[in-house]
């Protein structure tokens, strides 16, 4: 994440980076526990970590990525980001930790969700700061509170 442009301030964003950030800890501890030969373990976590995504990923979409996409500018980009969440999920939703090939899929996945989250915190968070109005960053807002309120 840069430290440079300001957005970190944002109370959205923050609340989006510390997403990032609990979900990247829980695929660490995942990642972890696969090394250490605890598949059971692996399991729990990502179960956890992909509770996590779907709730974030809803915050993103329904809020930021759809204020972004009114311009069109931004529209390829957010749409890349929400299909590679797409993706992520139906992986994880099939994912079997007791295959060696999913194992090794699951690390490289890990690293693609590391790549990921940079495109949005170097990219999509900085640019949102110069392109929306006070009214797209309520909306924004409102859309992330509906989908974290229940």
């Amino acid at each position: 994440m840069c430290h440079y442009c300001g957005c970190r301030e944002i109370p959205l964003i923050k609340e989006f980076i510390a997403e990032h950030e609990a979900i990247t800890d829980l695929a660490g501890d995942a990642v972890r526990a696969l090394d250490a030969g605890d598949p059971e373990r692996a399991r729990t976590l990502v179960e956890r970590m992909a509770v996590l995504l779907l709730a974030h990923w809803a915050g993103e979409e329904r809020g930021l990525f759809a204020v972004m996409r009114e311009n069109d500018e931004y529209t390829a980009y957010v749409d890349a980001l929400a299909r590679e969440h797409r993706e992520l999920a139906a992986f994880l939703a099939a994912l079997d930790l007791d295959s060696a090939d999913q194992r090794a899929r699951f690390l490289r996945a890990v690293d693609e969700l590391h790549d990921h989250i940079a495109k949005e915190e170097d990219g999509l968070f900085p640019a949102s700061l110069t392109e929306l109005t006070g009214e797209q960053w309520d909306r924004s807002i409102d859309a992330w509170k509906a989908v974290h309120a229940g």
